[in-house]
């Protein structure tokens, strides 16, 4: 048995969200708040992860029309589980969900090691698609 559990219904508490993305430095959500609590409970879909003791530990969070795309917004495993298959698990439920969706698009920071996770998880970075690059353009604000 994993040292997590996968939820797909779990209540998360205002608390939980702020300190788990908090963990992974991620300021641009917890220097505002309610905007991440917004974003969050206006997600397509949400799968949580929690250890035996019911600490969250992992979430993943898409934007989709559940059609032609699946935007994977959010990803992110708290420092202390990371490499202990939370974000593979995290990640295998949504597209075990979107598995009909044409596309499924996730933007990251360039980092080598998120660039390994993801090609083993079966996702292919733009400039590498066999019939061609994709071209892939946003604003951020």
């Amino acid at each position: 048995m994993p040292p997590f559990t996968l939820s797909t219904s779990a209540a998360i508490s205002d608390a939980e969200l702020l300190s788990l993305y908090g963990s992974v430095g991620w300021t641009s959500y917890t220097n505002d708040p309610e905007v991440l609590f917004r974003a969050v409970k206006n997600s397509a879909f949400l799968v949580s992860a929690w250890n035996a003791g019911g600490r969250l530990v992992g979430l993943a969070r898409t934007i989709s029309d559940d059609a032609t795309i699946c935007y994977l917004q959010d990803i992110l495993v708290h420092p202390e589980h990371q490499g202990t298959g939370v974000g593979r698990a995290l990640l295998e439920q949504v597209l075990e969900r979107y598995c009909d969706v044409r596309q499924t698009v996730l933007i990251t920071d360039d980092e080598p090691w998120q660039r390994a996770f993801y090609e083993s998880m079966g996702l292919t970075e733009g400039a590498d698609f066999s019939d061609g690059p994709v071209r892939v353009f946003a604003k951020f604000r």
